[in-house]
C-alpha cells in the first residue's frame, strides 16, 4: 500500500527479500565488461556499505524509537522495520563480496575510515547533543539520497548506452540491480523519520553539504586505491573509460546534477525525484531472482 505526499506516492510497506546469487565462487578481477575503471568504482561503492548500511540500520532504529506511539505513526514504524531488513540483507552481501576484493589483493580503506569517522561523530557531538539521533538521521537521509539516485541510473538506462552493468558478470550485474532497486524502493524512510520528529531544513542541509564531500572525497580515494593495487591506475583506457563515465554523453556528472539539487528545496521530498516504476518493474520482472523473506504492511495513511 502506499500514502501520497505532494502527489507522489510513498510505500508503506518494504519487502525483506532473499537475493539468489552465489558468491562463494567469487568473480574474475574485472568483472564488469574486462573495464577496470568501472570494476574499480563498484567495488570501491561496495566497500563502504557495510559500515555505511550499519550507521543507517542505527539511525532509523534510534528515530523509530523517539517516534511517539502515535496512530499516524504506525505506517511510519511499520516501514522502518522493512527498510532495517532491506539494508541488513545489503550489508550481508556486501560483506561476502568484499572478502573476495580482499582475496583479489584489494584493501578497503574507506570502510575503517568510515567507522573512525562515525565513532568520533557520536563520542564527540552526537551523543552529547539535545536530540542527537536528528543528526545520524539527516546524515542518513543525506547518503539515502545519494544511494537511490544511483539506483535509478543505474537501473533507468538497461542494455542502452550509459547502462554501467550491460556487460557485467552474473552474480554482480544482479546484485547490483537488485540493491539498486531497493534502495530506490526505500529512499524516503530516513527521510520522513527526520521530518516527522521535527528535524529542521537548516541542518538537513548542513549534513547534506557534509555528505556531499565526505561521499565524493571517498569514492574517488578507494577508486584510486582499489586501481593502483590492480595496476591499471595509469593505463589510457582506464582514464578513458572514467572520463567517458563522468563526463560522456550519459556522464554521471550530468546525470545527477539535478536530482542532488532538488534535494535543496525546502520542500523537498524524496519521492519527488526518480521513477518508482524502474524499481518495481525489476523486482517484477526479476522475481525468479529472490524470495520473500519478510515484509511489513500497514493502512494506506
Amino acid at each position: 500500500m502506499q500514502a501520497t505526499h505532494n502527489d507522489t506516492q510513498v510505500p508503506t510497506d518494504l519487502t525483506i527479500r532473499h537475493l539468489s546469487v552465489d558468491l562463494s565462487r567469487g568473480f574474475s578481477r574485472h568483472w564488469n565488461a574486462g573495464d577496470a575503471f568501472l570494476t574499480a568504482y563498484a567495488n570501491a561503492l561496495s566497500m563502504s556499505f557495510p559500515v555505511g548500511e550499519q550507521s543507517f540500520i542505527d539511525a532509523v532504529k534510534n528515530g523509530v524509537k523517539a517516534l511517539p506511539d502515535t496512530p499516524e505513526n504506525a505506517d511510519l514504524k511499520s516501514v522502518a522495520k522493512g527498510f532495517i531488513g532491506q539494508e541488513a540483507t545489503h550489508r550481508h552481501l556486501h560483506g561476502l563480496y568484499n572478502a573476495h576484493l580482499k582475496k583479489q589483493g584489494l584493501v578497503n580503506h574507506w570502510g575503517p575510515r568510515a567507522e573512525r569517522r562515525l565513532k568520533k561523530g557520536r563520542e564527540e557531538f552526537f551523543n552529547n547533543s539535545d536530540k542527537g539521533y536528528l543528526h545520524e538521521l539527516a546524515i542518513t537521509a543525506a547518503f539515502e539520497h545519494y544511494t537511490s539516485i544511483f539506483g535509478d541510473l543505474t537501473l533507468e538506462r538497461i542494455d542502452q548506452p550509459g547502462d554501467w552493468f550491460a556487460g557485467a558478470e552474473e552474480p554482480l550485474k544482479t546484485l547490483w540491480r537488485w540493491h539498486s532497486a531497493e534502495e530506490s524502493e526505500h529512499k524516503c524512510v530516513a527521510f520522513d523519520i527526520y521530518q516527522r520528529l521535527g528535524g529542521n531544513h537548516t541542518w538537513r542541509m548542513r549534513w547534506f553539504w557534509y555528505v556531499t564531500v565526505q561521499f565524493t572525497t571517498d569514492v574517488l580515494r578507494q577508486t584510486v586505491n582499489n586501481l593502483w593495487h590492480d595496476k591499471t591506475l595509469f593505463k589510457p583506457s582506464t582514464w578513458w573509460s572514467a572520463g567517458k563515465f563522468f563526463l560522456g554523453r550519459h556522464g554521471l556528472v550530468w546525470r545527477v546534477a539535478k536530482p542532488l539539487w532538488a534535494y535543496t528545496r525546502k520542500d523537498f521530498h524524496p519521492m519527488q525525484v526518480g521513477c518508482a516504476t524502474l524499481s518495481q518493474d525489476w523486482l517484477q520482472n526479476h522475481a525468479d531472482q529472490w524470495r520473500a523473506v519478510g515484509a511489513t504492511a500497514s493502512k494506506a495513511a
